[in-house]
């Protein structure tokens, strides 16, 4: 029997007459409108149920049926968030035992008493039904330490990996680039969590007593996007340059990936450079850059079963470049690039492979979208 999710996904296809269709290098693709009106869309989860939780910035989490219907009510009970500059009510991901725990786990921008703003790890049990839902329970597991007055440069994309612990990066927050390389300052980093919000067992500066016990990575700007490769199960990351220099990186314990020492961008409105050049011995190059900037965001590995031509594929969204650009490895490094639906699909914030194994879109404005990607009759 078909899931619930199928069904309602197979019925909103036959009515989106109006979808768009392009032509890709491996397929023809029909974009679709799932979901309209949401306040710049960050983040989205699929629920066991069909339903869909989005993020949005101001302070929002909002769920979309099955049908594609957004419900009017957001979800009660959320921690405070400040919204300010890029920062807001960022990353969403449940529990690799949702099912079980109901958890719901939320990445977003909190100000403490000094009025210092940084990112914030909190998780609370989704309850209720339409119209009344809210999380129960809401516990705040982590706190980025120092903040600051900036509004820039949060990071807050959230991944489970293998074991069961949960990557969260953090931005440099854009007003000290060099805290990207203190080992005693949360800023610039890629953290490793237990479930429960403490370092993770194993972690790679656990026995230094001068470095923060919950980095696994540093040197890194402002990662917007993560996601576990489907067969290796590693930590690939991308990461916003300055002025030119997005990145995509593999992420590996202990690992210093050079910023701002090291960079492919240069400053803003300059041109100038930045640090000591593009390569320095005992910093990682990333495995492909790009100047200009497409400002990578969100991104997933293609696992599903739709678009055969792209399975193992990386497909990054771009705010900037207003595109999909698709990525294929061999093994740990860069093969091709493929640039697809350029400025038909506006600022792309994230990317997920659904269960139904269809491609869906975040589009970052005041008058968001939930978009899918769908094969097109040739």
């Amino acid at each position: 029997m078909k899931s619930l999710f199928v069904l309602a996904v197979t019925a909103l296809a036959a009515a989106s007459a109006a979808a768009q269709t392009h032509a890709t290098r491996e397929h023809r693709v029909r974009i679709a409108t799932v979901t309209t009106g949401l306040e710049n869309p960050w983040g989205l989860a699929f629920l066991p149920d069909g339903r869909m939780l989005v993020t949005e910035r101001p302070g929002r989490l909002r769920v979309i049926g099955a049908d594609g219907k957004l419900d009017p009510v957001p979800v009660a009970g959320l921690p405070r968030v400040d919204a300010q500059g890029q920062g807001g009510l960022l990353d969403v991901a449940l529990h690799p035992k949702f099912a079980e725990n109901r958890w719901v786990y939320l990445a977003y921008a909190q100000r403490d008493a000094q009025g210092r703003n940084g990112t914030e790890l909190a998780r609370g049990k989704l309850a209720g039904g339409p119209g009344a839902w809210r999380l129960e329970d809401v516990q705040v597991l982590f706190r980025m330490a120092p903040k600051s007055g900036s509004g820039r440069h949060f990071g807050a994309r959230l991944v489970w990996d293998r074991d069961g612990m949960l990557f969260m990066t953090l931005g440099d927050r854009g007003d000290e680039p060099e805290r990207a390389q203190r080992l005693d300052d949360h800023a610039g980093k890629i953290l490793r969590l237990t479930e429960d919000g403490k370092p993770a067992p194993g972690n790679p500066f656990a026995a230094d007593p001068k470095a923060r016990p919950e980095i696994y990575s540093l040197g890194n700007r402002n990662v917007q996007g993560a996601a576990l490769h489907p067969t290796t199960g590693k930590l690939w990351a991308t990461e916003h340059g300055p002025q030119g220099g997005d990145e995509l990186n593999l992420i590996e314990a202990g690992v210093n990936y050079g910023w701002p020492v090291i960079t492919y961008g240069v400053n803003y409105v300059t041109g100038t450079k930045i640090g000591e050049g593009t390569a320095k011995a005992g910093m990682a190059q990333p495995v492909k850059h790009w100047s200009p900037s497409p400002a990578l965001s969100g991104f997933a590995f293609y696992t599903g079963d739709k678009f055969p031509g792209w399975r193992g594929d990386a497909l990054l969204g771009a705010l900037r470049g207003q595109a999909v650009i698709r990525v294929r490895l061999d093994g740990d490094k860069f093969a091709s690039e493929e640039t697809m639906l350029a400025g038909q699909v506006g600022r792309v914030r994230d990317v997920r492979v659904g269960p139904d194994g269809y491609v869906y879109l975040l589009t970052d404005s005041p008058d968001g979208a939930l978009l899918r990607l769908e094969p097109a009759p040739n």
